[in-house]
């Protein structure tokens, strides 16, 4: 990437220790993820376009910014005998798991760091948004929950208060909405499938206390498609410039794209594109172009790799 300036570059993290993170014997979760990612990617020349730089290992320290002591011991303890589950089902332990999921964490934490010191323009990390984890426990295939670590990272490293959250999964971010539903300086936009897992997200909480009318949920319909959702993000749009953030964080799950085994909506993946494009725009317009995409979910190979790339290339390529 010599001779592009910073205020261009994207950085994009590859490597096998987040690739590890993912479940076996059948799991929709598997650790084929990034590759299917990286291999479109590549077949893009996207790899010639994007700086790619290595996974990172959170510290203990940096994953207590958002989980329990408790919490964090547990899936150590768990990790060395990869035996039974973190939560009642959904996400098994296996050897490892603790170094895969607080390299996640980590190279989260590592994009979010060189967005701030101004040495690439915008990041993205295939393997993250986490959306599901609680503080005490993994919940829907998370186990540390790097949007809850990165805004708490954000204030104490670097004062940033205001803080947009988009959120794009077909699954609502129920442990990042509701870690943040009375702090009113995130603001936090969320479309999602009605009805599916987690089942929360529903179009009247908005936000508690003091955080009245700081969040936004728009479940989207059994079907529903990219006209329905273009309809919708306008007024989404709208509620996050409103709230002027200072750091924008998006989760684009590819498992809102029409064909993933476990939902059942049928945007394209030019919607992730356009999201993404919309989002650079709206950094730009505010002064400070920090934006950062994480991959969330999304159990569909060839949905994972246009999505994704689609909103690579909206990072590189800017609103057009």
């Amino acid at each position: 990437m010599s001779g592009i300036p910073p205020h261009k570059i994207v950085n994009v993290t590859i490597g096998p220790e987040i690739a590890r993170y993912g479940f076996l014997d059948g799991h929709p979760f598997g650790p084929y993820r990034m590759q299917a990612f990286w291999d479109e990617a590549m077949r893009q020349g996207l790899d010639h376009q994007v700086r790619v730089v290595q996974p990172v290992l959170a510290t203990e320290q940096e994953l207590l910014r958002f989980h329990t002591l408790e919490y964090v011991r547990q899936v150590q303890e768990q990790s060395v005998t990869g035996a039974g589950c973190l939560d009642h089902g959904d996400t098994p332990a296996y050897p490892g798991v603790y170094e895969a999921a607080a390299h996640v964490v980590g190279s989260a934490l590592d994009a979010m760091r060189q967005i701030m010191a101004g040495t690439c323009a915008h990041a993205f990390v295939p393997i993250a948004g986490l959306h599901h984890a609680r503080p005490d426990t993994a919940r829907g295939f998370c186990v540390f929950n790097d949007i809850g670590v990165l805004i708490h990272s954000l204030r104490q490293e670097y004062g940033i208060q205001r803080i947009a959250y988009v959120d794009i999964d077909a699954h609502h971010g129920d442990g990042v909405f509701y870690a943040f539903e009375s702090d009113p300086q995130v603001r936090i936009l969320d479309f999602h499938q009605e009805y599916i897992y987690p089942g929360t997200g529903d179009a009247s909480e908005h936000g508690k206390h003091k955080a009245k009318n700081t969040k936004l949920n728009i479940p989207l319909p059994f079907r529903a498609g990219d006209a329905y959702f273009m309809q919708h993000w306008l007024q989404g749009s709208r509620f996050l410039e409103k709230g002027e953030p200072e750091f924008i964080i998006l989760q684009c799950g590819a498992d809102s794209i029409a064909g993933d085994p476990l939902a059942q909506l049928h945007l394209s993946s030019a919607i992730h594109g356009q999201v993404a494009a919309h989002l650079v725009h709206l950094a730009e317009r505010l002064g400070h172009g920090r934006l950062l995409a994480l991959g969330g979910g999304g159990y569909n190979s060839i949905n994972i790799g246009q999505g994704w790339c689609a909103v690579v290339q909206a990072l590189v390529h800017g609103p057009g």
